[in-house]
This record gives structure tokens, sequence and C-alpha cells, in this order.
């Protein structure tokens, strides 16, 4: 786990970027700032009560959402809102990254994002870095769950996207060929329904957009980790029970999952992660704490030095 910290870390100091923290009153929001500048591998703003670009930012929200019906005393009234300013800074350019959720639940950190930030792939979605004790699982332990916090029901097609997205991020903090596991509660067949059939249908589509992908499913968990189980539920997988990226066919199996993983695995899960966003934004639990905020900083480091 600290390794893959750690090589973060160096990573993000190689091109130091603007970080902004926009819930300065947060205590451990304040402590995370100055292990970050402690550190030396991002710059970081910390939001408090002087936000004194209100009507500069105020302008500009105007500017980009007046065909939305966002009138300018609508749009004055938003930037009050940390979030929202945070947001804009990163609009701007006057920070590269955001992260916030220390005190706001994920739809208030992600709705300014995703009215703001313009989409680089046209789909947004969450995931997580789960980083488990067990090195013999996934690659040395290092798995992407996903979405995991913003899309409650995605179609099939947005599925294969997410698969898609994901296989490139892992690629990108981990260095390592995905192995993608799209699960369900049935394995190759074993289980029928109008779930299973979106889960299959998702992984074609998938194979169509990106042939070299490495993917499999519909797989039960067990026989997308575990090799032993996969001899046995799936002896003709391609992943052959160790994958690394786990795409869940809904939202409320994706957060219970990474929560299981966390509380009853004793796994590290970082995040959300957000991907498809022009500039990275990053939501944090409210239950997070400074390790886990200096954390998706660095990873929200490294994410804008590929910004679009």
């Amino acid at each position: 786990m600290n390794a893959f910290l750690n090589d973060i870390i160096s990573r993000a100091k190689r091109d130091i970027k603007t970080i902004v923290l926009p819930e300065g009153s947060d205590a451990r929001v304040a402590q995370a700032s100055l292990e970050i500048e402690r550190q030396g591998f991002a710059k970081v703003i910390v939001l408090g009560d002087n936000l004194p670009k209100k009507e500069e930012y105020a302008q500009e929200l105007f500017k980009n959402r007046q065909h939305k019906g966002l009138s300018l005393d609508e749009a004055r009234s938003l930037i009050e809102n940390p979030l929202y300013y945070g947001t804009m800074m990163v609009k701007t350019g006057d920070a590269d990254g955001m992260v916030a959720g220390a005190c706001h639940c994920t739809g208030d950190v992600l709705r300014p994002a995703l009215q703001i930030l313009k989409t680089g792939s046209g789909l947004v979605s969450a995931l997580f870095f789960v980083l488990s004790p067990n090195a013999e699982l996934g690659n040395n332990g290092a798995f992407i769950f996903a979405d995991c916090a913003l899309n409650p029901n995605p179609t099939a097609e947005q599925l294969a996207e997410i698969a898609i997205d994901s296989a490139r991020t892992y690629k990108q903090f981990f260095g390592a060929e995905a192995k993608i596991a799209m699960l369900s509660y049935s394995t190759f067949g074993s289980g029928k329904g109008d779930s299973v059939e979106k889960v299959r249908t998702a992984r074609s589509l998938a194979i169509q957009k990106e042939p070299s992908l490495i993917i499999d499913g519909e797989l039960q968990l067990d026989a997308a980790i575990i090799p032993e189980v996969s001899n046995i539920k799936s002896p003709d997988s391609k992943i052959q029970g160790s994958a690394n990226v786990l795409i869940f066919p809904d939202l409320q199996s994706g957060n219970i999952g990474y929560k299981i993983a966390e509380r009853f695995g004793n796994c590290l899960a970082l995040g959300p992660i957000l991907q498809g966003l022009s500039n990275p934004v990053n939501d944090l639990s409210r239950g997070c704490s400074v390790e886990d905020i200096v954390g998706v900083a660095a990873i929200t480091a490294v994410q804008a030095q590929n910004s679009i």
C-alpha cells in the first residue's frame, strides 16, 4: 500500500500541480494541506472565508451556464459555495485539480464538476483504487473497482465505456495490463436474468471497441479473483481468476462492494476517483482520514499532469 502511494507521490513531484482543497474549515483538511506541503508533491490552496475572485468566477459561471437558464444572480449565489468556487478555480486554470468530500456528500462534490467541467470521453464514471494487504490477489493486491459512486444503473453501453476507461486508468497508475472482470451473480450462464444479459452485452461491446482488452464475464467475484475457483467455475476464462479491474453491474453493488473490501478485508480504498472529466475533481468519504486526503491529492496531481 505504501509502495503505491510513494510511487504516486514521486510521480506528482516530477511536474508540480496546484490542488485546491475547498473545505478549509475541516481540521483533517488543514492537517492534510500541511502534510502535502511537507512532502512537496503539490502546491495547495485551502479555501476559507475570504474568496477574492467571487465576482470574476460568478461572471464566468454565468457565461458558461446561461444557456441552461442560470441567471447572474444565481451564479453569484452558487459561487458563495466553496465547492463551486473551487471548481471554477479548476475551470479557469487557477488550480489544476480539486479534492473535496471530507464534509460534503458525493452529490454535492460532483454536481459542480459535472456542470462546469466538460467531459473528455462523454461519460463520467467513478472508481476506487482498492489496495489489498493480500498481495496474491489482483496485481500485487492492487485493484480498481468501478463504478462505485456515480452511475446508478448503467446501460450495457455505459458499462462497456466504464470498463474501457478503467483499463486505461489502471495502466496509467499501476503500470500493468488491466485484466477486467464484468461482475454478476452468474458465471458463464449459471444464472439468468436481464442484469446478466446486460453484463454479457457490455463485455461484447467493450471488445468491439477495444479488441486488445483482456476482459471476461459474466463472472462471480470468486471466479474473477481466485484461480482455484476459476478452474472449477470458469476453466475457459481469459483471466483465470487474476482480475485486477472489477466492473460492477450497478452502483448499489459497487458501493457495497468497495465498503465490504475496506471494512472486512482491511483494504485501503482511495476515491471516488473520477474519470471522463477534462480536469480532475475527486471525492472523499466523509469518514476519510488525513492520510486519505493526502493520497487522493497525490492521485489528483498525477491526473492533472495528463489532463485534456
